[in-house]
């Protein structure tokens, strides 16, 4: 009994261990979100590449010219 006096106080500091800041936390964060970003623009650049090497046509960067409209025509009410 004595000895589970002596270890809780313990564990509970143990646990108790200061958490990252929110600075550390954000910079982390940035850091993957950025590498995220780097990774996935090299693998547009290859694909790009390769749909060059392959002969297609590059992706048109232009919308699309707008279709017809979506809502239907107004009613007359009866």
């Amino acid at each position: 009994m004595r000895a589970a006096a002596l270890i809780l106080p313990l564990l509970l500091l143990a646990a108790c261990k200061d958490e990252p800041k929110f600075e550390e936390r954000f910079d982390k964060a940035a850091k993957e979100v950025e590498a995220r970003a780097k990774a996935m623009d090299a693998d547009i650049a290859a694909a790009d590449k390769a749909a060059k090497d392959a002969g297609e046509e590059a992706p048109a960067k232009a919308l699309p010219s707008p279709s017809l409209p979506a809502n239907p025509p107004p009613s007359s009410g009866e």
